[in-house]
């Protein structure tokens, strides 16, 4: 398993809390401009430094476009809020939960009802390697093949960990995309991308029958442009762009 948490920067573990939470925020308000909310479904969530066994995350039934930093609640291992005010989406709980204790890697996760995600997780297919931007993902995301409602029991969210094992996505048939990262960054960069790559093959394979890239060149795309570091660069101008035009998101 490759280690997602590499220090990058010399933060002390409070300037790291709050730049976690500065992204997270910021990841929720760019996820509203795409349209990846969903009324009150979808949760992103990013582990806590200071305490590696709690979780920050977004306020059940609070619009994706209005969360600022303060908003988000932090969350401990049995699913209570210990910081901040409000409630959280019980499914958010059930699936994050697991995968933040399954993989002490990943530091980031993120699953919304976008649009393309839910029309590509009804195929119960991976991605096909046919863009570039598809290669990131090239042999590096799952599919969970149950369906068995809305996740509420952890032990369906112990169940899509698993499905996930040390990749960086899964899709969750029937249901959407969950992403993963070492990062804030990385998670919510691979599901921008996710979905973007669900849209361009449904309208390709609408169109006709797309022509797959060559597996070693897929692999080596996906080493050059799947990787921690890349995924962090992509979302950089997003967030610099969020936070120029909505500041207010960092209160």
């Amino acid at each position: 398993m490759r280690d997602m948490n590499a220090p990058r920067t010399e933060r002390s573990p409070e300037e790291e809390r709050q730049h976690r939470k500065r992204q997270l925020a910021a990841t929720l308000r760019i996820f509203a401009r795409l349209g990846f909310d969903e009324g009150a479904g979808g949760h992103v969530t990013a582990r806590d430094p200071i305490r590696p066994d709690h979780f920050w995350i977004n306020r059940f039934g609070q619009h994706f476009g209005h969360v600022r930093v303060s908003d988000l609640l932090l969350v401990d291992h049995a699913g209570a809020v210990v910081a901040g005010t409000g409630t959280i989406n019980p499914a958010g709980y059930a699936i994050h939960s697991q995968i933040h204790l399954a993989r002490p890697d990943v530091v980031a996760a993120a699953h919304t009802h976008s649009t393309y995600g839910r029309a590509w997780s009804t195929l119960g297919r991976p991605l096909d390697p046919i863009t570039q931007d598809a290669c990131a993902f090239y042999e590096d995301h799952e599919v969970h093949e149950h369906y068995s409602g809305v996740v509420l029991d952890p032990a369906e969210g112990k169940r899509i960990a698993g499905t996930l094992g040390d990749r960086k996505a899964v899709i969750l048939r029937n249901h959407g995309l969950l992403t993963v990262g070492g990062s804030v960054a990385e998670a919510a960069w691979w599901f921008v991308s996710m979905d973007r790559c669900c849209q361009v093959q449904l309208l390709a394979e609408a169109a006709g029958r797309p022509v797959l890239v060559d597996p070693d060149d897929a692999r080596a795309t996906r080493d050059t442009i799947g990787t921690p570091a890349l995924g962090r660069l992509n979302f950089r101008p997003l967030y610099a762009d969020v936070v120029r035009a909505e500041p207010d998101l960092l209160d």
